[in-house]
């Protein structure tokens, strides 16, 4: 089996495509910026605490990038089903976080917007409810 970048060409290949790249797109920029990453999450890490960036480049980026890689590289309805299930799972996540965290902030409920997007985007193409 080999690797080779195919185009989408249907409404629904795009919608899960787009949210493949968007999920790659974050893991460089959580690979590359974790710093700047971090004060954009309002997540600071502590100059005394190195570890918080091997974090962010190594599980978050590490992750965002291997889903999203992955899917854009074998295109496969299941691998867009799994990694709409990964954004649905971090949706779900922050919503568990919002309530008992008392995390209800403006900036979660964006990011909650922006997870169950891309899930809905990778998950409607390989339910086959977009064409």
């Amino acid at each position: 089996m080999g690797f080779a970048f195919s185009w989408p060409v249907t409404q629904g290949e795009w919608l899960a495509w787009i949210s493949a790249v968007v999920t790659v797109l974050l893991g460089v920029f959580l690979l590359f910026a974790p710093g700047t990453a971090f004060r954009l999450l309002r997540l600071p890490a502590k100059p005394e605490r190195p570890e918080a960036y091997a974090v962010a480049r190594a599980n978050m980026a590490g992750f965002y990038l291997g889903a999203g890689l992955s899917a854009l590289l074998l295109a496969q309805p299941l691998l867009y089903m799994a990694l709409g299930f990964c954004w649905l799972f971090t949706a779900f996540g922050r919503i568990v976080s919002m309530m008992s965290d008392q995390a209800n902030r403006l900036s979660n409920w964006l990011w909650l917007v922006i997870d169950v997007t891309l899930a809905a985007m990778a998950l409607a193409f390989s339910f086959g409810l977009v064409a």
